[in-house]
């Protein structure tokens, strides 16, 4: 058995044992050493000394000069030689006893010190604090690469209100921090597909990722300050633009509405949950930019920072619901116009197939099934549907079905990126991972066939397992009545931090350090 540090106990108590023998040498010596000067210590009654009386025979002769005269007594004190004598006697042993217990000491210190150094096996001693195993380690990642991914998604947003000529330091900043947090992301999606293989080399890749991590949030923090004196106080024009941006947008989602009725009919196309989204956003908003006014209009300035900061993120939240259910629209239209077109390139790629001695039939199948689709139909489905029919890596085929690939990539991007971007609260590790594997595909410049595909299959990973996060995660502030309007949305997207029954502080520029620096004491 051996103690919390690791050492044998028997062997502690040998070293407990060595102690009191050299203290207990080391008491007794002194005690002697001052037994002596005691007894001879003024005010302590000291033994009268033996007397010894001899009388002199009568001589006759002369006596010599200073000689003592015959017949008298002579008193000899018997105490100077014997005390002399003595102080040696009670000198010498305690110095023995204590030269003994050194050397006893010493001599059980170099045999133990001879044993540690000579013996075999590995010694028991303690050490720092063991390393994280793989498993806390890729918790520690997971917590890292969410953190992170949200102060970027947080500053972007806080520096779309600032003017693009302004804020240079911060967005060079935010570059910085988000180039960090795409390689941290490159490594995480590694990782997750068994690369590196060793298991040492897989936890240094974990550690790796909580390090580019940590420095994009460096790279944001050591910026913030600066960003708050570019921007000023919360009264200054900084809560015109936000109202400003609010009015637009309310106009925008108004017929963003219609637009999503309009997708329904012609397509088949349901994109009701942008619209509602913004809209719950935007009634959130409102009650912040009226409670900045408020506190603008009484003097106090932290407040005002706090409400106008939790309305411009859910502004921007909503602005890009809106954008979104925009940006269907077109190309939805568009692929409309492509369906025709790639049919016909298609048809003549699995001519030419065949010319070559090749059978497709399953992709006779598929665009026989594409032709008799009925409307109202999904035409990005489609083109994805014919593209995927006759995609065979490494071999040209017409730039159609290329633009048609690109396309429904683009879509597919945009859509996972949206729904992660307003749900970022209860969005994990791994969805975020997919859809930065899915930019990162779609920003190949070498414009192959097969990084539009594989684009388009991460970016549909990631939507449904963002889909089965959002599922899985308990409602902010469901089964508690009393809260505004839009908090648990708020909550949801993070524009609040939630760590207080309010919502708490909402989400600024900057990394882990001070993105809830707007809340009040």
């Amino acid at each position: 058995m051996t103690s919390t540090l690791g050492r044998p106990r028997h062997a502690t108590a040998h070293i407990r044992l060595r102690v009191v023998h050299v203290l207990t040498g080391g008491t007794t010596a002194t005690v002697w050493l001052l037994l002596p000067a005691t007894a001879h210590a003024p005010g302590h009654p000291v033994a009268a000394a033996p007397t010894v009386s001899t009388t002199a025979p009568a001589r006759t002769d002369t006596a010599p000069a200073g000689a003592t005269p015959a017949g008298t007594t002579r008193t000899a004190v018997g105490f100077g030689a014997a005390e002399q004598d003595g102080s040696a006697v009670d000198l010498a042993l305690p110095l023995v006893v204590a030269v003994a217990a050194v050397l006893a000491a010493g001599y059980g210190y170099v045999r133990r010190t001879r044993r540690v150094r000579t013996r075999t096996t590995p010694a028991l001693v303690p050490s720092a604090p063991p390393a994280p195993g793989t498993g806390e380690t890729e918790r520690q990642a997971r917590e890292a690469l969410i953190r992170a991914d949200d102060c970027v998604r947080a500053s972007a947003e806080e520096l779309s209100y600032v003017a693009e000529a302004e804020g240079g330091p911060a967005r060079e900043a935010l570059r910085a921090a988000e180039a960090e947090l795409a390689a941290a992301f490159t490594i995480f999606g590694r990782w997750a597909e068994g690369i590196p293989e060793d298991a040492h080399a897989r936890r240094q890749a974990l550690v790796g990722v909580v390090g580019r991590c940590e420095e994009a949030g460096r790279r944001l923090d050591a910026e913030a300050a600066g960003l708050d004196r570019l921007r000023g106080p919360a009264g200054g024009p900084a809560l015109g633009v936000a109202e400003r941006r609010f009015r637009e947008l309310t106009a925008r989602a108004a017929a963003a509405q219609g637009t999503v009725a309009t997708l329904r009919e012609r397509y088949g196309v349901r994109a009701d949950r942008y619209t509602e989204v913004a809209l719950d956003r935007l009634v959130f908003a409102t009650a912040r930019l009226n409670e900045a006014r408020r506190a603008v209009d009484s003097g106090d300035g932290r407040e005002a920072a706090r409400q106008l900061r939790a309305a411009e993120s859910a502004i921007s939240q909503a602005g890009i619901q809106i954008d979104g259910v925009e940006r269907l629209a077109d190309r939805l239209a568009e692929a409309t116009a492509l369906v025709p077109a790639a049919l016909a390139a298609a048809e003549e790629d699995l001519a030419a197939a065949r010319e070559q001695g090749a059978e497709p039939a399953r992709a006779d199948e598929v665009l026989a099934a594409v032709r008799e689709t009925p409307r109202p139909y999904d035409p990005l489905d489609a083109l994805r549907r014919i593209t995927g029919a006759v995609r065979r890596p490494g071999e040209a085929r017409a730039e159609v079905l290329h633009e048609a690939a690109r396309l429904v990539a683009e879509a597919a991007v945009d859509e996972a990126a949206d729904y992660v971007a307003v749900r970022r609260g209860a969005v994990g590790a791994d969805a975020r991972t997919l859809l930065a594997a899915a930019r990162q595909a779609l920003a190949a410049t070498d414009r192959r066939a097969e990084h539009d595909a594989e684009a388009d299959v991460l970016a549909r990973r990631a939507l449904e397992s963002a889909e089965a996060d959002v599922r899985a995660h308990p409602a902010p502030y469901a089964d508690e009545p009393g809260h505004p309007a839009g908090l648990a949305g708020a909550v949801l997207g993070g524009v609040l931090l939630g760590e207080e029954p309010d919502g708490g502080p909402p989400v600024s520029f900057g990394g882990p350090a001070t993105r809830g620096r707007r809340t009040l004491p």
